[in-house]
């Protein structure tokens, strides 16, 4: 994407009035392309606020720069809704984002993944039950997402980074920001090792509306949910019946009748939710929609040109160019694209598919390794 794309882009995404769902509408009726889509409003060929055509005829351009910095970091990425590499699962979801600001692997957004949430204030079962089921789940080859709040969800978090894996961190506020404070830290393990995401523009501070809007996400991006104590004032609830509404699987873990934290939980599994003691339950469950969504990236990402030579794809010439650069120690992806030529959003997507078919593996500090055949 060259600067004036991304320069629409962010028009668009500040646009009053706009939202991701009148987003998505008006680059339908432009064919996909952002700036006709910006014209036409403008224009008034399309219906739009008065606000809205305001601020495309007079954006603050101050604003706007500020952003394309912030993008311009190494590692920090604005993944938009017409890119071949935008995560499928969001776009079954009721009110799906238009973009999203992430800093950190984009790619991984396209892995098979576990949201693990609950209660801010959890006792210490609970967050020792969030631990271990984020290693043994992250181990198991689900990616753990969750929203680097306190409580169960920095303990999801911590627990899959000290076991050396990726995890995802889905905030409410900027991508710039960081909500608690005390997860300064954490949050720059996740940007290190995972990526961490947000769909509001940087400087974008934290709002009691935004987190319901980012629990959407959470249960958007994972086949399941796993509710790890929850109050039944809880927002995990929200996440949980927003997980059910999108037809992924819920997940709660029992607790004592005495415990308030358990209530939450308990009114799950009345509800339907999946009572769960152990993470194979959770790997059993899921199996069979990780495969599915392994299969579906592979034909979205590595579809075959009706053109190609009979024997050699252009698909396969890219790949064997690509292992022939990984050679036979861990390489960082930053080698691969200086290497290569390649940018990094077409590298990420090729090293995944070679990740799904066990020809590669992913290392902590986005570092990919080749696999004895």
């Amino acid at each position: 994407m060259d600067e004036d794309q991304l320069r629409a882009w962010l028009l668009a995404l500040r646009c009053p009035g706009l939202g991701p769902g009148g987003l998505r509408t008006r680059l339908a009726d432009a064919g996909g392309d952002i700036a006709n889509a910006l014209d036409r409003i403008v224009r008034g060929s399309v219906p739009a606020e008065a606000g809205a055509r305001d601020w495309l005829r007079r954006p603050d351009q101050a604003r706007l720069d500020e952003d394309l910095l912030w993008l311009a970091h190494p590692g920090r990425r604005l993944l938009c809704c017409t890119d071949a590499d935008f995560p499928p699962p969001l776009e079954t979801i009721p009110q799906p984002p238009a973009a999203l600001f992430v800093a950190g692997d984009a790619s991984l957004l396209l892995l098979p993944q576990i949201a693990i949430v609950g209660a801010r204030q959890a006792s210490p079962g609970g967050l020792a039950n969030a631990r271990a089921f984020a290693r043994a789940l992250g181990q198991a080859g689900l990616l753990v997402t969750s929203g680097m709040a306190d409580g169960i969800d920095g303990a999801a978090h911590a627990a899959a980074l000290d076991a050396g894996l990726p995890t995802v961190a889905v905030v409410g506020t900027g991508a710039d920001r960081v909500y608690p404070r005390k997860h300064h830290a954490l949050a720059r393990r996740i940007v290190e090792q995972g990526a961490l995401v947000s769909e509001f523009p940087p400087g974008t501070p934290a709002r009691a509306d935004h987190f319901p809007r980012r629990n959407r996400l959470i249960a958007g991006l994972a086949l399941g949910t796993l509710v790890v104590e929850a109050g039944l004032r809880s927002g995990s609830l929200i996440t949980a019946r927003l997980a059910a509404e999108q037809g992924r699987e819920v997940f709660a873990l029992p607790g004592s009748i005495h415990h308030p934290l358990a209530r939450g939980s308990h009114q799950l599994i009345r509800d339907g939710a999946r009572l769960v003691e152990e993470p194979g339950e959770v790997i059993e469950a899921l199996g069979p929609a990780a495969r599915a969504l392994g299969a579906d990236l592979a034909a979205r990402l590595g579809g075959e040109s009706p053109d190609a030579p009979i024997g050699e794809t252009p698909t396969e010439a890219v790949d064997d160019t690509l292992m022939a650069a990984l050679g036979h120690d861990p390489v960082a992806l930053d080698q691969l694209v200086a290497r290569l030529g390649t940018p990094a959003s077409e590298l990420s997507a090729r090293l995944l598919l070679l990740e799904l078919e066990g020809r590669i593996g992913a290392l902590p500090g986005n570092r990919y390794q080749r696999l004895a055949p």
